[in-house]
């Protein structure tokens, strides 16, 4: 472990002991099971890789006497729950970041005045003694300017009319989606989908290996349609810089080696980033400042 991970320390050691207890109780049962059957066996195992293993909470381990199956002893699978505990730990709560999004559908409320009296007067001020600025006719629909105060409405055509026995004053409610939030969870959706994966110096492709910018250069041409360089120094020349408190999921946080940028990531909220890290890690998430950070940038 390394001081990426610190902050799942603890419960990665339950974890462990945890796993290594109940694999030890099994291996002891497995072992008296063979040995009852008292004839020369051996076992063979299914679990062939991390992502097999991820994928599947339990394997067959088989006892096999003379060609033929004796004895078939389900245990559960410690590698899979070692490996959803390592990526727990690496990635903390990243299934969890709305709230930096901002609100992806909006709600506004709006209130229109509808007239029910054959005539009714529109007045300069909330009261009759203002005289009389206009008037409006039965069936009109007349957009107000914000609810009733004291019997009286403002109306965003100026003017006051008095409602009672007059005109209904009806609130409607619009739904907006704001696409560029939209497209900011869809990008940091997309590359999360990658935490796991190879890094491989020159890499493009987050599928066989990749590398940093190569990372980035690939989320962002296949989730937001935006064209990049295949290096960090080039990105960071890209898009709006923004300032730390401005950083929003979906933004290119970018690090430098003290003479020039020579990594970058993508920060997907809650404190941390997601980046085809090492050639020994991989793909992870990281806290978003575990270097200094040179530069952000926000192209989305």
């Amino acid at each position: 472990l390394n001081d990426e991970t610190e902050h799942g320390g603890h419960l990665f050691l339950l974890l462990s002991f945890s796993i290594l207890y109940h694999r030890n109780r099994e291996k002891e049962r497995i072992t008296a099971a063979l040995d009852k059957i008292g004839k020369n066996k051996y076992t063979k195992y299914c679990c062939n890789n991390f992502v097999t293993c991820c994928n599947s909470s339990k394997r067959r381990q088989t006892a096999v006497l003379d060609g033929k199956e004796n004895a078939v002893i389900k245990i559960r699978n410690a590698a899979a729950a070692l490996c959803l505990g390592l990526l727990f730990m690496g990635t903390g709560t990243f299934h969890a970041q709305g709230a930096q999004y901002g609100a992806e559908v909006k709600t506004t409320t709006s209130y229109v005045v509808k007239i029910l009296a054959p005539s009714v007067k529109v007045y300069r001020e909330a009261n009759e003694r203002s005289g009389v600025q206009s008037q409006v006719k039965r069936g009109q629909v007349c957009e107000a300017a914000g609810q009733a105060e004291d019997g009286w409405i403002r109306l965003a055509s100026g003017g006051y009319l008095k409602l009672q026995g007059n005109a209904s004053l009806v609130e409607q409610s619009h739904e907006t989606v704001d696409l560029s939030v939209k497209k900011r969870r869809e990008t940091v959706e997309y590359a999360l989908q990658f935490v796991g994966g190879r890094y491989v110096y020159g890499g493009t492709d987050p599928n066989v290996g990749v590398d940093c910018s190569g990372f980035t250069r690939y989320v962002m041409s296949k989730a937001a349609s935006i064209q990049l360089p295949h290096s960090s120094g080039g990105q960071a020349s890209y898009g709006q810089e923004v300032s730390r408190e401005e950083m929003r999921p979906g933004d290119l946080v970018f690090y430098d080696n003290g003479s020039r940028i020579n990594h970058v990531a993508m920060y997907i909220g809650d404190g941390q980033v997601v980046h085809a890290s090492t050639e020994k890690t991989g793909i992870k998430t990281s806290p978003w400042n575990y270097r200094e950070p040179a530069k952000i940038v926000s192209l989305l």
